[in-house]
């Protein structure tokens, strides 16, 4: 069972400086504050409650949290000792920049008992990250990374895919680069122009184009397979929607969608589907079998998966039904004359799709 995380949101606090593209705050929809002791140990109590029987980590997000004033830091993560120490809180979890992880970071984190750090890498391009004003390099990325790992450290790396200066191959070319690291897990980002920020006034002044959401979705599919190639698992495809990201005039352009991974998801069974059925005799009434809790990956959202294969394949779907001993990636085809299984890692090679 996968432990409950109990989050807190210390939006753009210890940020040396404003990406292009961050609002931080609309984004997660809470503002940054630090919290006192007695405020983190009542929210951990009302998690644990809610969800008995379940591990606890505890997760700092948003903002630099290694930017922060030590003493902050070890306020803040020395308040957690004691529950760390009863079993009451398995881990910790806390997001910084590349370039705020040095060796004595490393050494205060790993006295802490930090067992997780996501690295808001964003790209490997030095173009795009001066172009968005991350203030970092893709060597800071890597000597992160590597300073992590070597603690004992699992590293969460973030991607934002579309951002100014960027494009499918130079997205795909950060992603190898990334992927050479052997990060413990991928989010990857598309970049989203939310108002107030300075990519609003570039999109607004006609400087700067976001992508588009098919094309998104293609490109996050064509990451997604190279990090299941390697291993790495992607926890995340596109924000996590909330209230004030929702909140009309909040999000001026960019490929949202509330249910994105499942686009992504989607979008590659269908690739791989389409890539079964294709010479089957026009008219064919086929099946699928699906993985457990993969039924909706694979119709699509609206069935539009199934109406996609008849117009392209010429066939019918009839069913679609589950089966819980298939791999998560791996999917059966059965007709009138014949079975055959394929998985998505079955698909061409990695490229801008």
């Amino acid at each position: 069972m996968r432990p409950i995380v109990v989050p807190f949101f210390i939006s753009h606090l210890g940020c040396p400086n404003r990406c292009v593209f961050c609002d931080q705050e609309k984004i997660a929809g809470a503002k940054g504050a630090l919290p006192g002791a007695e405020e983190m140990a009542a929210k951990i109590s009302a998690y644990r409650l809610s969800s008995p029987g379940r591990e606890v980590e505890v997760a700092f997000y948003g903002g630099t949290f290694t930017s922060l004033p030590r003493e902050d830091q070890a306020s803040l993560l020395g308040a957690l000792q004691p529950l760390l120490a009863a079993g009451s809180v398995r881990s910790l979890r806390l997001s910084t920049r590349p370039d705020a992880v040095g060796a004595e970071t490393v050494a205060f984190l790993q006295t802490m008992k930090v067992g997780t750090v996501e690295l808001g890498v964003q790209s490997m391009d030095e173009e795009v990250l001066r172009l968005s004003r991350r203030g970092h390099t893709a060597a800071d990325a890597e000597r992160a990374v590597r300073a992590l790992r070597q603690a004992g450290i699992r590293v969460g790396v973030q991607l934002m895919p579309g951002l100014p200066g960027d494009s499918a191959e130079r997205a795909l070319a950060s992603l190898d680069r990334v992927l050479a690291l052997a990060p413990s897990f991928l989010r990857i980002y598309p970049t989203l122009v939310i108002s107030g920020t300075a990519l609003a006034e570039s999109y607004r002044a006609g400087s700067y184009a976001p992508q588009r959401l098919g094309e998104a979705v293609d490109l996050c599919g064509s990451m997604l397979l190279a990090a299941m190639r390697c291993g790495v698992p992607v926890v995340r495809l596109g924000l996590q929607p909330t209230a004030e990201l929702e909140t009309p005039g909040v999000l001026l352009a960019g490929p949202y969608h509330p249910a994105f991974g499942q686009l992504v998801e989607s979008e590659l069974f269908y690739r791989l589907m389409s890539q079964m059925a294709a010479g089957l005799a026009w008219g064919s009434r086929v099946s699928f079998v699906a993985p457990a809790g993969r039924v909706s990956d694979l119709v699509g959202q609206g069935r539009r998966n199934l109406a996609r294969l008849a117009e392209s394949c010429g066939v019918t779907v009839t069913r679609v039904r589950e089966d819980p001993s298939l791999a998560r990636s791996r999917i059966e085809l059965e007709w009138s004359e014949g079975h055959k299984a394929a998985d998505l890692l079955d698909l061409p090679q990695v490229q801008a799709l």
